[in-house]
């Protein structure tokens, strides 16, 4: 069923592309005089009535196809009440409902076959059926991966138009160039054949500045829709897209060729004859590229699909963190590289000794590959960019922390210090590898070095939670270079989410709070805590007034918490009455004395730790000065993820 889908849309793609790039071609021929130039202008005409024709069917045959999958019974193609459903309950049914309405209206107007005599009624003739197919074919983005983009849909959406209709501007006026070139080369008339060299040589300039579009439309859509060289390398998606750009290549040297070798010699037909062999080529080639968008159209986008690594390394900088020693050769590397690539450039410029200097300058950029990448080697996973089933929250972390000490910490120690017979998982490479890598490590373990394997052991989400507990190891470890006071444009240490569960209402979560408020987060214990906690109610007004909500989390868990802290004065902010155990466990592992308080920025990052004796907790003013200089910062970072990477 989805092969059939694919080959309906594939022809419902090509007869629309092909269709606007022949009016356009046409137009951009001029109109015809010699009998040759006629006859071809009529082909094209009387084709793209069959175009036309093709693209409705096959529209037809993806809506029939297209309701029977959405339907999930093959039946619903030949039922018209499901095909209603697929057509009026559906946004892609709704533009169908467009593109065809303007297809049948294009079609009605080349049957008409208006009076073309005059040079003014040709063109406008011509123009109203490019205008008609450029809107068919750029409706065709209402419902493609581009509108499904938040936020930024319209922008998405003008870009994916810019590309199709560049595609159709091309492909389609390769394939009527091709069969003016061929009628111009059998006909002996000089005017067809200086008509037919006119038109290409515009063409020639044309496709330079569609290909631009292209190109620069094309890397739009793929930042877009992949996102990363993960998505583009490990998902069907991606291998689609880069399948796309092997058969580009050969298509631009074809258009090189054609544009600097052949057309600037055409001298009779058998010159005209060559460049038509060449043209072909050109769009059976793009007709194999549509094929392959095609395909993409029908597959999960890269940025929310499950990207497979498919090689046993990557490439990471954080490598040289590790041993700084290999620097100076990645920097050497990277040095050479770079100047081949500037001569790479050069040689284009140069009409002597081109080849030489090319070859040398592509050698020069192997060397430098060669010296500068293998330091940046670090081994990689099929699972390696996999992204987490569960969330980076203190419920999770709880669980792993539980499974960790069942399961891990005789090996690599209760703290995951490597004070077992396993390796140190606070520290680097440890607590710099990718949460995916983490998942394959502990579902297949690595016998050589006599760590079993966890994945018929512990279920996949239990060995999520294994993971997140083990990155809270490394990042309790790195939070003590956080102080008491903000560092102003240094946010790095996420804080983990939990649930603000309060007494009878509805529970949040801290990762609520994001771009609203920024978050004080109090572990207190009573009765030693009191003091502290009756200043943070006296002072929560100013606090609330500068962005802050404060969020108490007693480290006893207790129903009348909110009573046991007193009335006087008044506790306004939230007090946690229900999973403390979970926030306690996560949290004490920054700041485990009795009495903790951690400030959480806007964007859900730890930027200062006060711990200890309430006695050496910081007065209001001390706090209240940190959360100025949080409201000072003009550049916040982008929100984390709520998954660990």
């Amino acid at each position: 069923m989805r092969a059939l889908l694919l080959a309906a849309l594939w022809l419902h793609l090509a007869s629309s592309l092909l269709l606007m790039g022949a009016f356009f071609m046409l137009l951009l021929a001029g109109a015809p005089r010699a009998s040759a130039a006629r006859r071809w202008d009529q082909a094209v005409v009387a084709g793209s009535r069959v175009l036309v024709l093709l693209a409705i069917g096959s529209g037809i045959v993806w809506l029939l196809v297209r309701a029977a999958l959405f339907e999930s019974r093959a039946q619903a193609a030949l039922d018209p009440r499901a095909v209603l459903r697929a057509v009026l309950d559906t946004w892609p049914g709704f533009v169908w409902l467009a593109r065809h309405g303007v297809l049948l209206v294009l079609a009605a107007f080349l049957a008409t076959r208006p009076d073309v005599g005059e040079r003014r009624n040709w063109i406008a003739a011509r123009a109203e059926a490019l205008l008609l197919a450029a809107l068919a074919l750029a409706l065709v983005s209402g419902s493609s991966h581009a509108a499904a983009i938040t936020p930024g849909t319209l922008r998405a959406v003008a870009v994916d138009v810019a590309h199709l209709v560049g595609t159709g501007l091309w492909l389609g006026g390769l394939v009527a160039l091709a069969l003016l070139l061929r009628a111009a080369g059998r006909d002996d008339d000089a005017e067809a054949r200086a008509y037919a060299v006119r038109a290409a040589r515009r063409f020639s300039r044309a496709a330079l500045l569609v290909m631009i579009v292209l190109m620069a439309s094309g890397v739009m859509n793929a930042i877009a829709q992949v996102e990363s060289i993960a998505g583009l390398a490990g998902t069907t998606h991606g291998r689609l897209l880069l399948a796309k750009l092997a058969v580009l290549v050969p298509i631009l040297v074809l258009a090189a060729v054609n544009r600097t070798r052949i057309l600037p010699a055409l001298s009779g037909p058998d010159a005209l004859r060559r460049l038509a062999a060449f043209v072909a080529l050109e769009a059976v080639l793009a007709l194999v590229l549509l094929g392959l968008a095609a395909a993409m159209t029908l597959t999960t986008p890269a940025r929310h699909g499950e990207p497979v690594w498919p090689l046993p390394f990557r490439l990471s900088l954080d490598a040289l963190l590790d041993v700084p020693a290999m620097r100076w050769r990645a920097l050497l590397g990277s040095q050479l590289a770079l100047a081949g690539v500037v001569a790479v450039l050069m040689s284009f410029l140069m009409r002597r000794r081109r080849a030489p200097v090319l070859a040398g300058a592509l050698a020069l950029v192997a060397v430098g590959a060669g010296i500068g990448l293998p330091p940046l080697v670090v081994d990689a996973y099929p699972t390696t960019y996999r992204r987490p089933l569960v969330t980076y929250h203190a419920a999770s972390i709880a669980s792993g922390m539980a499974t960790y000490h069942e399961h891990c910490a005789a090996c690599h120690g209760a703290a995951g210090a490597g004070d077992g017979t396993l390796a140190d998982l606070r520290s680097p490479p440890a607590s710099r590898r990718h949460a995916g890598e983490l998942f394959w490590l502990v579902s297949h373990g690595t016998p050589a070095r006599g760590m079993p394997a966890f994945g018929g052991r512990l279920a996949e989400r239990r060995r999520w939670d294994v993971i997140n507990f083990i990155r809270l190891l490394g990042a309790a470890d790195a939070s003590r270079t956080i102080g008491r006071r903000v560092e102003p444009d240094r946010a790095w240490l996420v804080a983990p989410d939990f649930t603000v569960a309060v007494g009878p209402m509805a529970p949040g979560a801290l990762r609520d709070y994001r771009g609203r408020r920024m978050v004080l987060v109090v572990l207190y214990t009573l009765p030693g805590s009191r003091a502290r906690m009756t200043e943070l109610a006296r002072s929560y007004d100013v606090l609330w007034i500068m962005g802050v909500e404060v969020i108490a989390v007693p480290r006893h868990a207790s129903p009348e918490a909110i009573g046991e802290l007193g009335s006087s004065p008044p506790v306004l902010f939230p007090v946690v009455t229900d999973g403390n155990a979970d926030i306690v466990a996560t949290y004490g592992m920054f700041a485990p004395g009795p009495h903790a308080e951690l400030l959480v920025d806007r964007q859900g990052y730890i930027r200062a730790i006060w711990e200890g004796a309430t006695g050496g907790m910081p007065q209001a003013a001390a706090v209240q000065a940190q959360v100025e200089k949080l409201n000072e910062e003009k550049s916040p970072p982008p929100f984390p993820d709520d998954h660990v990477h």
